[in-house]
């Protein structure tokens, strides 16, 4: 009896939903199809986090951009609002019952987490923009709590960080197929390279960094000595495909972000550790702003600009003479320093670089693609960004997620034993290093295409850290 009185209800709600939603239809109203699928989302978030949380990073390739929302931020949908119903929902719970492991919340990472945010905080209040900035906060906080702080939840299992890679890689496969298709019928020119892979992608710097973070996480799965032929074949296949769309993208950066991977690789395999490694780095930098003069004479003689010829393109990363691309980015640097030197410590406020530059521009560094009206893109740069909207605070405090996740990376790597843990490690960490490459050239963290694996590549090596490095692999 009571089964039947079940059926009885859900055929009355099913023939309800369908005579309501052709009406809707009937009304052109055709945002009542989403229904179902708005259902099935609420009872995944209340019944199944770990699943929603893969099935967002599945969508994140094939989200749409919306550029230019009213009040300075854009939108990917479908995944960002899903993102901060996610995050609602988790902190609801926190404040109900925490349930974040405090091995979790004890980590140094972590800790420089929080002491980030809450500089940001702090600099938005005191922001030239402050909207602006709270509404970049938000953003900010949404994919640290989800890919973050429940990313080390879902990362328990061992299996869904391999789980989190196929996800990701398979719905970006679909993307890549779309831009060598527009490619294709472009001709595969150099200049339509800049926008084939939109809606999805907003240009092809992000779309070229995406590739190369992935490029680790492939090879581990074709050489993992305990997968099958039929992993190893399709991780075979994958890698053609990402490589094909890594020449076609003409990213200079993602090629210069894959080499400083290998040289960490060779680094790594040699057992250097990792003060040694930061020591080096940080002499190099202090020589090069020593010599800063006599390397931008140096560069300024090279006047290879892009070109379809890879050899040519290789060539032309450092060309600071002709190339409109290089030369724009001095000029937005140069424009994010004079900010910084106006207010170092406090800065314009996260997230307001791109409405307050312009007059920060010096006339003779403009170029052809200059603007002032902040539509193309902001300081370029995941480092010199924060040190103009948040002060010296700013950048120190994210330099100091950075350097901690890598030497973390390095020590779990030096110390783990188990075979397939110390992979991941080893491409995770790779995958990582070429990302943090390539934000000293671009900025894609304000966005969900790099941020999910961003900050899932750090939920991923606490999580081993916490969890995984002493036991074998589920």
């Amino acid at each position: 009896m009571v089964d039947q009185k079940n059926i009885k209800w859900l055929y009355g709600l099913s023939i309800s939903f369908i005579l309501l939603n052709a009406l809707c239809i009937y009304f052109e109203f055709y945002y009542f199809n989403l229904v179902p699928a708005a259902l099935l989302i609420v009872l995944l978030a209340l019944f199944s986090l770990d699943k929603l949380f893969l099935l967002v990073v599945f969508l994140t390739p094939l989200a749409i951009n919306l550029q230019h929302i009213e009040g300075g931020l854009g939108l990917s949908l479908p995944t960002e609002p899903i993102i901060f119903g996610i995050m609602v929902l988790f902190i609801i719970k926190q404040l109900h019952n925490n349930t974040i492991d405090k091995r979790v919340m004890k980590h140094p990472i972590t800790i420089l987490i929080f002491i980030n945010l809450i500089w940001i905080f702090i600099t938005s209040l005191t922001s030239h923009l402050p909207i602006v900035s709270f509404k970049f906060l938000i953003a900010r906080l949404w994919f640290i709590v989800v890919f973050y702080f429940i990313g080390n939840q879902v990362f328990k299992s061992f299996s869904n960080i391999k789980r989190f890679f196929w996800l990701y890689i398979i719905a970006f496969t679909l993307v890549i197929f779309y831009t060598l298709y527009n490619h294709y019928l472009r001709g595969f020119a150099e200049t339509p390279a800049n926008y084939v892979m939109s809606p999805f992608y907003n240009d092809h710097t992000i779309y070229g960094a995406i590739l190369a973070m992935y490029f680790p996480i492939l090879i581990f799965f074709l050489r993992n000595k305990e997968y099958s032929g039929s992993i190893k074949f399709a991780a075979f296949l994958f890698i053609l495909i990402f490589f094909t769309a890594l020449i076609f993208s003409y990213t200079r950066a993602a090629w210069l972000s894959l080499a400083v991977a290998i040289g960490a690789y060779i680094l790594l395999l040699m057992k250097v550790k990792f003060q040694t490694i930061f020591i080096t780095s940080l002499a190099a930098g202090i020589l090069f702003f020593m010599f800063q003069t006599e390397i931008v004479m140096k560069l300024s003689k090279n006047r290879q600009d892009a070109s379809e010829d890879f050899d040519k393109h290789i060539q032309s990363i450092s060309n600071i003479s002709t190339d409109a691309s290089n030369l724009e980015r001095l000029n937005r640097w140069g424009a994010a320093f004079r900010m910084f030197n106006e207010r170092p410590f406090w800065g314009w406020g996260p997230g307001t670089y791109s409405f307050v530059y312009a007059p920060y521009q010096l006339a003779n560094n403009k170029t052809i693609i200059s603007t002032n009206m902040g539509d193309k893109g902001n300081a370029h740069s995941e480092y010199i960004g924060p040190l103009c909207e948040s002060g010296v605070l700013g950048v120190l405090t994210f330099i100091a997620i950075i350097i901690c996740t890598l030497f973390t990376g390095f020590r779990l790597f030096y110390t783990v034993t188990d075979y397939e843990v110390k992979n991941i490690v080893l491409v995770t960490l790779l995958g990582f290093i070429t990302y943090i490459v390539h934000g000293a050239l671009n900025n894609f963290l304000d966005t969900d295409k790099a941020s999910v694996p961003f900050w899932g590549f750090i939920a991923i090596l606490v999580a081993i850290d916490v969890y995984h490095k002493n036991k074998v692999a589920e």
